[in-house]
This record gives C-alpha cells, sequence and structure tokens, in this order.
C-alpha cells in the first residue's frame, strides 16, 4: 500500500496512466470512432493519387499518399499498438524471467551457458538483428513481432538473475530447502515474488518501445503489409511530403503529424509509468 500511494501521489504516475487510459478508450471503441467496412484493420482508401489531401470534414485528419484515410489508421493503429505491445512484452518477460531464474538459482555449467547465449545475443545491434530476422521472414505484423522478441528477452535474463543471487542467500530460501521442498515451488513460490519488482518496471517501458521498434520496421518496409492500420506505416506514407514543398514547408503537415504524435504519447506514456513504478518499488524509499 505504501508503494501504491507513492505511485498515485507521482504527477508523472498520473499523465503516464491518463494518456494509456486515453490510447486504451480509442482501442476499444475504434468501431465507434472509425467503423470499418470489410477488414477493420485495412486502412479505407478514398483514390489513388499519390498526392495526399488536408484535413477536411470526409477525411478529419486529411489522407496519406496514396488516399488512406489518416484519423482511421490512427484509431485502428491504437489496437495494433497494444496487441504488438502486450505479445511482445509479455513474451520477452517470461523468455528472461525463466532463464533467468534458472541461471541465478543452478549457477555452473548451466548459469556459463545461459549467459554466454545472452552475450552473444547482445552483441548484435537490436534493430540490425530485428532487421535481419525480419527479412528472412518476409513483411508481417506477426513476422515483426517474432523478429523483436528474438532480440528482446536478454536485458530481462541479466536483470533477474542478478536479483535470484542475492534472493537465493536469504535464510527463507534455505529453510526451504532444509525441508525438502522441491526446486521448481522454491523458485516459483519463495524467489519469484521477491524479485518481480525489477521486472515489473523493465516491462512497463518495454510496452512502449517494443510499439516504436515495430514502427521503425514498418517504416523501413519491414513491417506489416500496405495499408494496414498501423502508426509506422502511416509515418512511411509521409516520407516523400514531411519537408512539404519549395516555399511552403508546411503543406503536407498532416501526413507525419498525427501519426508520429500518436507513437510519440503512446511511448511517453509508458516510459512515465516505468519511472514512476520505479520510484514507488525502490525498497530504499
Amino acid at each position: 500500500m505504501r508503494s501504491f500511494r507513492r505511485f498515485v501521489r507521482n504527477p508523472l504516475a498520473i499523465l503516464g496512466s491518463v494518456l494509456a487510459l486515453f490510447f486504451l478508450c480509442i482501442a476499444i471503441f475504434a468501431p465507434v470512432i472509425s467503423p470499418p467496412s470489410y477488414d477493420p484493420y485495412r486502412i479505407p482508401r478514398s483514390g489513388y493519387s499519390s498526392v495526399p489531401k488536408p484535413p477536411s470534414s470526409e477525411h478529419p485528419f486529411g489522407t496519406a499518399q496514396g488516399q488512406y484515410d489518416i484519423l482511421y489508421g490512427v484509431v485502428w493503429g491504437a489496437r495494433t499498438a497494444f496487441r504488438v505491445a502486450l505479445m511482445t512484452t509479455i513474451s520477452i518477460t517470461f523468455i528472461g524471467t525463466l532463464l533467468g531464474i534458472i541461471a541465478g538459482y543452478y549457477g555452473g555449467v548451466i548459469d556459463d551457458l545461459i549467459m554466454r547465449l545472452v552475450d552473444v545475443a547482445l552483441s548484435m545491434p537490436r534493430l540490425i538483428g530485428a532487421v535481419v530476422v525480419a527479412t528472412i521472414l518476409g513483411k508481417g505484423l506477426y513476422e515483426a513481432i517474432i523478429a523483436l522478441i528474438l532480440f528482446g528477452w536478454m536485458p530481462y535474463v541479466r536483470v533477474v538473475r542478478g536479483e535470484v543471487l542475492s534472493v537465493k542467500a536469504q535464510q527463507y530460501v534455505e529453510a526451504a530447502h532444509a525441508i525438502g521442498t522441491s526446486d521448481f515451488r522454491i523458485m516459483i513460490r519463495h524467489i519469484l515474488p521477491n524479485i518481480i519488482y525489477p521486472v515489473l518496471v523493465l516491462s512497463s517501458m518495454d510496452m512502449g518501445s517494443m510499439v516504436l521498434w515495430v514502427s521503425t520496421l514498418s517504416f523501413l518496409g519491414l513491417g506489416p503489409e500496405v495499408g494496414y492500420a498501423d502508426w509506422g506505416q502511416l509515418v512511411s506514407f509521409a516520407r516523400d511530403w514531411i519537408i512539404g514543398v519549395p516555399g511552403d514547408a508546411l503543406r503536407y503537415w498532416y501526413t507525419a503529424f498525427f501519426p508520429a504524435l500518436s507513437i510519440t504519447l503512446f511511448v511517453l506514456s509508458w516510459g512515465l509509468i516505468g519511472d514512476a513504478l520505479r520510484d514507488a518499488l525502490d525498497p530504499k524509499l
């Protein structure tokens, strides 16, 4: 309760929670805000012209290159963002926590093997590794998610392993050993609850960063197929129009502004929540 009170008294935590709740409401009420036609994740088009059109009564956010409705892409892109964030974060949290507990608890050869695997995986930059895997797997949202999962679990292993090495030396763990408790029960019942706080902080921050990574892959043409409701793809549609035209640099401002603002606020919301959780769960406080 003390941690919860510290969290709710943090203005940044309130701001991050409000922003996250705002995007959650958009994702939930997407069919009401922008009713779908046949495939809800396909952005409708009002033509095939390559020149974007400014905001109007029919298209409040304007249309992107190829006459894709920006408002529809932003609204349904919120659902895509939550799908990416949840699927990727849950997967890398599970894999990293599992390997970290095993490495820290058993030590020895098992620890060496797991940590050398982590070192090898960390030797390749995440973006380059994700680009390579996404190129091999092909274009698609789930292919991009798999690429990020393969290069996203390593920080969790290091954090969890360090916490396990500290916790397993405590007397209550030794007492559980003395009465014959199985290793699995000790890891799940006695160790995991006492190392979960740094994992929660790391996971909350990755909720936003994973959306940013997928948007990057989409911008590079390695994300979902063309026309999919994804913020990164909307920014990709705007790449030829960001600088406007000679003498009018802001003529096509709307093509990049709305999707970029969505990405920025979504990532910011989870970053603020992660920082507030770290402060609230800090045992030194």
